[in-house]
């Protein structure tokens, strides 16, 4: 399990607004008249309402781009999927403004199927896949050049959601490579903020002793070799861990000790 670093940094949840956000862009629509009358980026939308309600602030045309969010604070980029699409937004924007990426993950997810053809939804199930803070590593990766610079946070939420795909795959139970449609936010579990270096602490589990390899990172964080392997690169990029020598064909690392 992550370490207790990770609370110390989680952000405050605020409940009342984000329930205002998720009402302001759902509305009744999604009880009173089914999925089909939302648009393909709930959860965009609900988390751009959620961290700005002011619309004159969003979709702002700054250095030949549009910015999700421009305010007081900066810039905002809510990002549900692939942060490489962000890489030449940032490559502008960082140069003269604070920016915020937020990346939302599903801790639970509910799946419901829609059938294209009748637009019948099926009954939701529970995804036994639970997402944890290392599953973002993936994404950082797309944006490894960016993450040192000062003028930029990220915002990794980890989310309840339901999820729409349509019945439109390949396999026979079309399930197999089918198109989502949407995704609906249901609730913010936590939110924990990336904002300097010293913060990529939060992904090191307790009960590591010096000298330690992927495989004791694993078993410490409870994943697998290949997650655990990515997040030390990644770790050793921010100077959070170096590597102190090899035992094998593995890497040994050791925590940096910051005064």
């Amino acid at each position: 399990m992550l370490s207790d670093k990770i609370s110390e940094t989680t952000e405050y949840i605020d409940q009342t607004a984000f329930d205002a956000a998720r009402q302001k862009i759902i509305g009744k629509s999604h009880n009173d008249k089914g999925i089909g009358t939302l648009s393909e980026k709930t959860l965009h939308a609900v988390l751009k309402a959620y961290y700005e309600p002011d619309e004159d602030k969003h979709e702002v045309a700054l250095d030949g781009y549009y910015a999700d969010i421009f305010n007081e604070h900066g810039i905002i980029e809510i990002q549900t999927r692939q942060l490489n699409k962000l890489r030449d937004k940032l490559s502008v924007f960082l140069n003269d403004y604070n920016v915020r990426v937020v990346y939302p993950m599903a801790y639970e997810k509910y799946l419901s199927w829609i059938d294209p053809e009748s637009g019948t939804v099926s009954s939701r199930r529970k995804s036994p896949k639970r997402c944890t803070m290392y599953d973002a590593i993936f994404e950082l990766y797309k944006i490894k050049p960016f993450l040192k610079n000062p003028n930029l946070s990220v915002t990794v939420l980890m989310m309840d959601m339901e999820e729409y795909k349509l019945l439109n795959g390949w396999s026979y139970d079309k399930k197999r490579g089918a198109e989502r449609f949407d995704r609906i936010p249901v609730g913010i579990r936590k939110i924990v903020e990336l904002d300097c270096p010293q913060d990529y602490m939060q992904f090191v589990p307790d009960g590591l002793e010096s000298g330690f390899t992927s495989a004791d990172f694993a078993s410490a964080a409870h994943i697998d070799r290949g997650t655990a392997s990515d997040v030390l690169g990644m770790l050793n990029y921010m100077e959070q861990v170096r590597r102190v020598g090899k035992k094998g064909n593995a890497f040994v690392y050791d925590i940096v000790e910051h005064y």
